[in-house]
């Protein structure tokens, strides 16, 4: 029998495993510590979800241990820590730290976190094969990008990018590195 592969758009059980992950990433910066995602994990690996969902499950506890070391340098820089997740490839978790933010955001630093958001949801949708789906994103948070370079430049070079957005099906861009 052939595994089931990881697809969060597709599997009930790789979307829960993937929200419920990332709900923890979330508890594990409030605590300082990959304890409430090594639960989660636990218990999804406790039901033995197959090579693929495993192979997911442990890749973000490892990057999740990562992001925790650098995130901690600048505990109350969201953006900065949004950056962070995206150079570890954790694109809904940028989502996920980025939509908290743009919640309580307002006038152009909320329409900024959503072109954020969708940049990054660029990036989640590539990766499971909807390319029509990543170019709207793109072309939406692109031009809002434009405008706001000057709040990505203290961070990165916003044209790596606007760049990567202009042509969304080519390589992800590493932004702080």
């Amino acid at each position: 029998m052939k595994p089931t592969p990881f697809d969060p758009f597709r599997d009930r059980l790789s979307r829960d495993i993937r929200n419920d992950l990332s709900a923890a990433m979330m508890r594990c910066l409030a605590a300082q510590s990959l304890e409430p995602a090594r639960r989660v994990a636990d218990r999804f690996l406790s039901d033995s979800p197959g090579p693929e969902r495993t192979a997911y499950i442990r890749g973000r506890l490892e990057r999740y241990g990562r992001f925790l070391g650098r995130a901690a340098r600048r505990p109350d820089d969201t953006l900065w820590q949004g950056l962070v997740l995206w150079d570890l490839g954790l694109f809904f978790e940028v989502h996920e730290i980025l939509e908290h933010a743009w919640m309580r955001a307002e006038g152009t630093e909320k329409v900024f976190l959503q072109a954020m958001i969708r940049a990054a949801g660029v990036y989640i949708k590539q990766e499971f094969g909807f390319d029509e789906a990543a170019a709207k994103m793109a072309a939406k948070a692109l031009p809002v990008l434009a405008a706001n370079r000057d709040r990505l430049a203290p961070y990165c070079d916003p044209e790596r990018l606007l760049a990567a957005l202009r042509v969304p099906s080519g390589q992800t861009p590493l932004l702080l590195d």
